[in-house]
């Protein structure tokens, strides 16, 4: 099959092994995938991944134990748990000391034209999601893990440093609870985006370092993001640490505990939740993606989101079952936050 392969080098390959699904597996044929910072820092050397990158995608099952969800589409939860261990029983599965993760560590990813996952990780694509809205459910579940995490009342002053994808899907997310929120970012014409949707947004050398905020979401894929967040935290406030990269992060302890600064990091999140935004339209997320690319030219494609004015950048495969999906049914209704 044809996919891209990083081992200390990102090449495009068309030899790769297409996946056998294992015990509890399924076969999913790859519709379309996203790129995301995470990979890009993958490529730099974060996690020390070798094999196929990749790990927000939408697919349709081919094989599985359960022939109910041959041919229906999916997207899937990327950690693959042991179900065993005390973290599994616990119910922290993401925390589990045995897990792989799809495209970040032990098991290939979806930048392919198949890949394989846990039936217990995917979840059902209603027939009512547009199939370049449903790329964007997984990292917009980790945006909704942070209402997991700390509490947002409409008291509070928050801020979401960075406008990159996950932190314009992170913004439109802390907007749901009506919180005080500003948006700070380096680039006019994505803060545009928020600033149609009524967040107010601030250029970064504009910002005025006086404002202080009660919660600080640190997204800007730059290690210096979080000295920002520092400075603009209230004490006895809480930064939530969305960043992930190679480089290490430098900070000042003692002043974090005089001012009791609560550091709160945050991971991957429920499924649920964005599913339901995105069917509510609760989210935008049309107006982020900025280029698609076929699977042939990925090399191009990580170059071109590589670039800091790119926002979202989606992989299409030459050729999925556009026909033949089975019907989805219907959500159940739940809040969603």
């Amino acid at each position: 099959m044809l996919g891209l392969y990083y081992d200390g080098e990102l090449r495009l390959r068309d030899d790769l092994q297409v996946p056998e699904p294992g015990p509890g597996e399924a076969l999913i044929k790859v519709m379309v995938a996203g790129i995301c910072h995470t990979d890009l820092e993958i490529i730099k050397g974060y996690m020390d991944f070798t094999g196929i990158p990749g790990h927000e995608f939408v697919g349709v099952v081919e094989k599985a134990d359960d022939p109910e969800l041959v041919g229906l589409r999916v997207v899937g939860e990327i950690n693959c748990a042991c179900g065993v261990c005390p973290q599994c029983i616990e119910g922290k599965a993401n925390h589990c000391p045995h897990r792989t993760t799809l495209g970040i560590s032990g098991r290939n990813g979806a930048f392919a034209e198949y890949l394989t996952l846990p039936v217990a990780n995917l979840h059902v694509v209603p027939d009512t999601l547009p199939l370049y809205n449903a790329v964007f459910v997984e990292p917009l579940a980790a945006c909704f893990r942070i209402t997991e995490q700390v509490h947002i009342s409409p008291r509070l002053k928050v801020a979401v440093l960075g406008d990159g994808k996950l932190g314009l899907l992170v913004a439109q997310v802390m907007r749901l609870s009506g919180c005080a929120l500003l948006a700070i970012g380096r680039h006019a014409h994505k803060l545009k985006i928020l600033d149609r949707l009524g967040i107010r947004t601030v250029m970064e050398t504009e910002l005025e370092l006086s404002e202080r905020f009660d919660i600080v979401v640190e997204c800007t894929g730059r290690p210096e993001g979080f000295e920002l967040a520092r400075r603009l935290i209230e004490p006895a406030g809480t930064i939530i640490q969305k960043s992930t990269f190679v480089d290490k992060v430098s900070m000042d302890i003692s002043s974090m505990v005089v001012d009791e600064i609560k550091v709160v990091g945050s991971r991957c999140g429920p499924f649920g939740p964005a599913i339901r935004a995105l069917l509510r339209g609760l989210v935008s997320v049309q107006e982020l993606i900025d280029r698609r690319f076929p699977l042939e030219m990925g090399l191009q494609a990580f170059d071109y989101a590589a670039r800091d004015e790119s926002i979202k950048v989606i992989l299409e495969m030459r050729t999925y079952p556009a026909e033949g999906l089975r019907p989805a049914g219907e959500l159940e209704e739940e809040p969603v936050i």
